[in-house]
């Protein structure tokens, strides 16, 4: 009967102080949460609470789990041993990172509520995200050697691997270029302020905004909703245009093809009348002006500014399309036209 009643009451006491402890821990950080409003930390460290109680049970079953006295435990200790180990070091690599990931997002939060320049606040989120990336893969690989360094045999590995790790260092980097010049271009990008989540940018002849970044790739939405990933040594590698860099406020062109004869000055007073009923424009600046001429036709050019690559592309085609209608209505003589006759006047008319 004692053979039974012990692994029992060892185990029911393993799992009755890890849920006192978990209960503890959350009642405190409840606690913090409820006199700190202003930061999101307590709370998320409460999402750590599964990780922190599976560390906890991990740790004492494996220091009491001799004590039980089980036959079937005695004849299996090594392996039990060692797969209470392997739990342990997997729970405390999952609460490391889930601590990490709080405290560097609660951080984030109250920096992104205060009054910052939204570009500013853009740059430090793609910081932070890369920076979790990086801790995450960390984590997993220190966690991942410690596990297998739980089994003699990689232990006795070990020395011939350290050996041989000039040479399969120099290999795998000849391997593994591309692979860390993406990683370093990263890097690059996160704290060299390149590019940032949220930026409008023109790249490959796509216009789009970074939606995410990662230590290898960087996913670009366009207008129409597709995503298109990239390497990210592309944007230390090759020019592109990074229109949200130094201010979103942006300038566009409206350009016409118009009739020699078109009416400059009345166009002028259209393309004002229009802007000054389109919400979009921000009233920045304006100007209208001849900036080309050929054979048939003269080119108009329109000037509009907005507060961003979005209202700027509306109040573009609000004028392109008010302006054509416009002159199909009351100046069909401006827009340009083929001339096959020579005009009135002219020898053989």
């Amino acid at each position: 009967m004692n053979a039974a009643v012990r692994p029992l009451t060892v185990l029911g006491a393993a799992v009755l102080l890890t849920c006192l402890a978990g209960w503890a821990v959350d009642l405190l950080l409840r606690r913090a949460d409820a006199r700190h409003p202003e930061t999101p930390l307590w709370n998320s460290l409460r999402r750590c609470r599964p990780a922190l109680q599976i560390v906890l049970l991990a740790a004492l079953l494996r220091g009491a789990h001799r004590q039980t006295a089980w036959r079937p435990l005695q004849e299996y200790e090594a392996a039990v041993g060692r797969a209470l180990s392997l739990a342990l070091i997997g729970a405390g690599a999952w609460l490391v990172v889930g601590v990490t990931s709080a405290v560097v997002e609660s951080g984030y939060a109250r920096y992104a509520t205060g009054p910052r320049d939204p570009a500013r606040v853009r740059r430090v989120r793609t910081q932070v995200s890369l920076i979790m990336r990086v801790v995450t893969a960390v984590v997993a690989v220190v966690a991942a050697a410690a596990m297998l360094l739980t089994f003699p045999s990689f232990r006795a590995l070990g020395t011939s691997v350290l050996a041989s790790a000039g040479i399969i260092g120099i290999v795998a980097g000849v391997a593994a270029q591309s692979t860390l010049g993406n990683l370093f271009a990263g890097f690059q990008i996160a704290f060299g302020d390149m590019v940032r989540i949220g930026d409008t940018v023109v790249v490959a002849g796509e216009w789009g905004v970074v939606e995410d970044i990662t230590l290898t790739f960087l996913a670009v939405r366009t207008w129409d909703e597709r995503r298109i990933t990239m390497p990210v040594s592309y944007f230390t590698t090759r020019p592109f245009e990074n229109w949200s860099r130094g201010g979103v406020q942006m300038t566009g062109t409206v350009l016409l093809h118009c009739d020699h004869g078109a009416p400059v000055d009345l166009i002028r007073g259209k393309v004002r009348e229009i802007l000054d009923r389109c919400p979009e424009w921000d009233g920045r600046g304006w100007d209208v002006a001849v900036t080309e001429t050929t054979p048939s036709a003269m080119v108009v050019r329109a000037i509009v500014t907005a507060k961003d690559a979005d209202d700027l592309w509306t109040v573009r085609c609000a004028v392109r399309e008010q302006l054509i209608a416009w002159l199909s209505e009351e100046h069909p003589e401006a827009l340009p036209r083929l001339v096959l006759a020579p005009p009135p006047g002219a020898p053989g008319a």
